[in-house]
This record gives structure tokens, C-alpha cells and sequence, in this order.
């Protein structure tokens, strides 16, 4: 099975995969666990064993895409394999980074993956310390992925982000954040998605809220969601 969630930020909201896993006994290694960015998992080098622990243990494969809140330091210092179709970062071997602008071909289905955002906190956090400028996408990320999905005719099952498209922002439950937080350089780099890509759904994180956008479209954070069998 493949499951997908929203923010973890390493520990702090590590307790629904607890949680999680109280209610699913027969999950295995060969199980899906996708964390919609803000993984936070690598974010000290200095406790960066003791914080991926309670990933590893987990009965299930862990798989990311970056957030805004993670250590680009540390996550770009893995090497880069390829895995599944796409380009990844083996932070552990069941805990794996999904890079941006990629498309993985995971039990059967196809996954686009882009991640990264905007942290609205970023003048109160110091750089590389709190804050990495490589939170954000680049053109060069989305010439990629804009290259890979049309090996894939522009089509794919899922696509996976933190942030989310433009048009995403003017639906509830997501309508009040962007008079809050306003609209970011990565929410209009994603509408390219929206406009040329045809998919069955869309998950993000980033805004803290679990709701369905649309019948494609749906913001995780607290809950986790199963793809049908």
C-alpha cells in the first residue's frame, strides 16, 4: 500500500505516524509512507542519527519530498542515485528523499514530485541555521521536471508538492491563508503543473490543514491518506 501525509517537522509532529502505525499492524517494509514536505528529519548534523531513528524504525518505507523546513546543507550533501525512475537522496535505506522534478514509478503508479516553498518566517531564522535559500525551486528544477513529464505524454497519477498552484489557493479551506500569507514565487512556478499536466489528484502540505480542494486536489497535514489498491 501507499500512503501520504502532510508536514512532520522531525519530531514535532512525528505522533500520527505512531498513531498510524497502532492502527495498521500488517504494514511492512514493502508499505509506502509519503511525506508531503517539512520532513525535517535532516536538520541537525549533530543529532541527525538520533532524529532519523524513529523513521527507520517505523514498519513502513519513509519517502519525502523537501519542504521549506529542512537543512539543504545536510539533504544535498547525499549522494544522488536514481531509484524507481527518478532521482532520489538515500538518507537511509527506507528513508528516502524524493528530489524535484522527478517522476517515479512506485507499485504500478506514477508520481511527479516538487517540492519546496517559501518560509513566510524567514527574517526570523539566520541562514544555515534556520533558514536555506535552496528552500526555494529553481528554473533549472523546473525545466527538468517539465522535460521528464513529457517523457510520461504529461501524464502521471499523482503528483506530489509541499507548496501548491495558484488556482489551488482561491478554494476553501485554503482562501483565508492566502489573504494571510499571500501568494509566492513557487505557487505560480507550480500553476505550469496545473495547466499542462493531466493526473488523478494532487497532495501538498505547507498550510498546516487537511482538506479536499477539489475532487483532484487535497492540503494534508494531520491526516494520512491511502491511494486505492
Amino acid at each position: 500500500m501507499i500512503y501520504i501525509t502532510g508536514d512532520t517537522h522531525g519530531q514535532h509532529d512525528f505522533a500520527k505516524l505512531t498513531g498510524f502505525v497502532r492502527q495498521h499492524r500488517g504494514l511492512t517494509k514493502k508499505d509506502f509512507l509519503i511525506v508531503a514536505g517539512d520532513f525535517g528529519g535532516v536538520w541537525d548534523a549533530k543529532t541527525l542519527e538520533r532524529d532519523l531513528r524513529p523513521y527507520e524504525e517505523l514498519p513502513c518505507t519513509v519517502l519525502f519530498v523537501d519542504g521549506n523546513h529542512e537543512n539543504f546543507d545536510l539533504l544535498d550533501a547525499y549522494s544522488v542515485e536514481e531509484w524507481q525512475g527518478g532521482k532520489v537522496h538515500f538518507v537511509k535505506p527506507t528513508v528516502i528523499h524524493l528530489m524535484r522534478g522527478q517522476v517515479f514509478e512506485i507499485e504500478g503508479k506514477t508520481f511527479f514530485t516538487f517540492g519546496g516553498a517559501t518560509s513566510i518566517d524567514r527574517y526570523m531564522r539566520r541562514e544555515h541555521i534556520g533558514w536555506w535559500k535552496r528552500e526555494m525551486p529553481s528554473f533549472e528544477e523546473l525545466d527538468e521536471g517539465i522535460a521528464n513529464l513529457k517523457r510520461y505524454n504529461n501524464t502521471v497519477d499523482y503528483i506530489i508538492t509541499h507548496s501548491c498552484d495558484e488556482k489551488a489557493l482561491w478554494y476553501p479551506p485554503l482562501r483565508t491563508r492566502i489573504f494571510q500569507m499571500g501568494v509566492y514565487p513557487e505557487n505560480q512556478m507550480l500553476s505550469n503543473f496545473e495547466d499542462i499536466v493531466t493526473y488523478k489528484h494532487w497532495y501538498f502540505g505547507h498550510y498546516h490543514m487537511d482538506g479536499d480542494l477539489t475532487d483532484k486536489k487535497t492540503v494534508l497535514y494531520q491526516t494520512i491518506v491511502a491511494l486505492e489498491e
